[in-house]
């Protein structure tokens, strides 16, 4: 039983007001595995460079995330991106992109990886999201991330790819975009007519919000004092969405499992932020991620009282 994530392995720089890195571990595929191996063991494909060493390697094998997938190309670079966020975290500036050895890559997925239950096709081409999936006929739930990049230049085969998994993620703005519907509830209609049961509209510091055929449930962002680099977080919530799911093999997920895998995801993607790249998720111990998944839902929660209202 496992969980298989595909996606980009990069090195990050990143400014924010609060500070700088110059050159951290990141991708995609990197903040889903650390979140995720907290529930299940998970199994990364993704391609590096020749300067991606035991160090990084070690980041990954210390939370026993199998990289037996991951791609070493001889002579190549890894996946490298620079940006700059304001005081408004949830605004960011990309200042530079090299895709290195993601520019042609293709997923190659092991016996292993094919047979996880439970797959995530982090932000890569949809053609390729699409073949993995294929590759992954028997996962019993797949969910599938995106951006406004693939929405514009190849939103057929987005749509093509999205009728194949199980559920959807995408921040608020990317649905509208996708769907080119404005109102959030009809775009998740919109997109459950393709085929996903499940819609995630990941929304930044105003948390998150699901829809399925069983009805909405939102959850906010977990308030923090400080928040220092956003990158990453919305991997982070992923992985600790699907981890949850994975860590319970009964059959398809009900409406009540998903809801308390929002809180798990919440909850990851709180502690990501707190510091750079995944130096805060590195640390993290299943202490903490009770604590506050606990916090979460006693801040969440209120007893309903009957009020006589006037006609």
């Amino acid at each position: 039983m496992s969980v298989t994530v595909v996606g980009s392995i990069a090195f990050d720089a990143v400014t924010t007001p609060f500070g700088s890195r110059e050159r951290m571990l990141g991708g995609s595929a990197v903040h889903f595995a650390l979140a995720a191996s907290f529930f299940d063991t998970v199994n990364v494909v993704g391609p590096v460079g020749d300067d991606f060493g035991e160090d990084e390697y070690a980041v990954l094998r210390t939370r026993e995330v199998n990289t037996d997938g991951v791609e070493h190309v001889r002579g190549g670079k890894t996946f490298f991106w620079r940006g700059e966020y304001g005081w408004d975290l949830n605004d960011r500036r990309t200042l530079d992109t090299q895709l290195g050895v993601f520019e042609n890559y293709v997923p190659k997925l092991s016996e292993t990886s094919r047979s996880a239950e439970v797959l995530f096709l982090a932000n890569i081409q949809p053609d390729l999201q699409r073949e993995v999936r294929a590759q992954c006929a028997d996962a019993r739930f797949a969910a599938l991330d995106s951006m406004n990049l693939w929405i514009e230049t190849t939103r057929e085969s987005l749509i093509e790819t999205i009728a194949g998994v199980d559920c959807l993620m995408l921040n608020d703005a990317e649905l509208r975009q996708l769907t080119r519907e404005p109102n959030l509830v009809r775009a998740a209609r919109q997109i459950r007519e393709w085929g996903p049961r499940v819609v995630v509209a990941k929304q930044g510091e105003y948390g998150a919000a699901m829809i399925t055929d069983e009805g909405f449930f939102a959850l906010p962002a977990f308030p923090l004092e400080t928040v220092v680099d956003p990158t990453g977080a919305g991997d982070c919530f992923a992985g600790g969405f699907m981890g949850y799911i994975a860590a319970h093999r009964d059959g398809d997920p009900d409406h009540d499992l998903l809801r308390r895998a929002m809180a798990y995801g919440t909850a990851l993607a709180s502690f990501n932020v707190e510091e750079f790249g995944v130096e805060r998720v590195t640390r993290l111990t299943t202490d903490e991620i009770v604590e506050r998944v606990a916090e979460l839902q006693q801040i969440t929660q209120f007893v309903g009282k009957p009020i006589a209202l006037r006609e």
